[in-house]
C-alpha cells in the first residue's frame, strides 16, 4: 500500500498509524479486529493494531527517539517525568508493564514503584491544601 498513487487518506493516517505501532493493511485483507477506513463510501484501507504489549515497546522506543538517548541514560528527574508520561499513557495497565519499564530506564521496579507513589502522594497533597 505504498507508492506514488497512494490514497490521500492513506498519506493522512499514515503518521498516526506508525506513531501507534499499527500495520496498514489493504481492506480485502482486514481481519475481525481490524479497523476498516473509508473515503466517500469506498473502504481504502484497513489498520491493524498493535498488542498493548507492543505498544509499550513501541512508545519506550519513541521516547527514546525523543530524548536522543537510551531512556537508562537519563537523570533521575527525567526518568520520573518518564513515568508520569508512561503512566498517561496506560503502560502500568499492560502485563509486565512496570517490570518492562523498570528494564528500559535502567531502575529496579520498586524505583518506579517509587516515582508513581511520589507523584501520588503530591497529588493528594495538593489536594489538602
Amino acid at each position: 500500500m505504498t507508492g506514488p498513487t497512494e490514497h490521500p487518506l492513506i498519506r493522512a493516517v499514515k503518521p498516526l498509524v506508525d506513531a501507534m505501532g499499527a500495520e496498514i493493511l489493504a481492506p480485502g485483507h482486514a481481519g475481525p479486529d481490524d479497523v476498516v477506513l473509508a473515503w466517500e463510501g469506498e473502504e481504502v484501507l484497513a489498520v491493524r493494531l498493535p498488542q498493548l504489549s507492543d505498544s509499550l515497546d513501541h512508545i519506550l522506543a519513541a521516547m527514546e527517539r525523543r530524548h536522543g538517548m537510551p531512556l537508562a541514560e537519563l537523570d533521575r528527574k527525567a526518568k520520573q517525568s518518564a513515568v508520569r508520561t508512561l503512566e498517561a499513557r496506560g503502560a502500568f495497565s499492560v502485563r509486565h508493564g512496570v517490570e518492562t519499564v523498570a528494564s528500559a530506564l535502567g531502575v529496579s521496579r520498586f524505583t518506579v514503584y517509587n516515582y508513581l507513589n511520589r507523584d501520588l502522594n503530591r497529588e493528594n497533597t495538593a489536594k489538602d491544601d
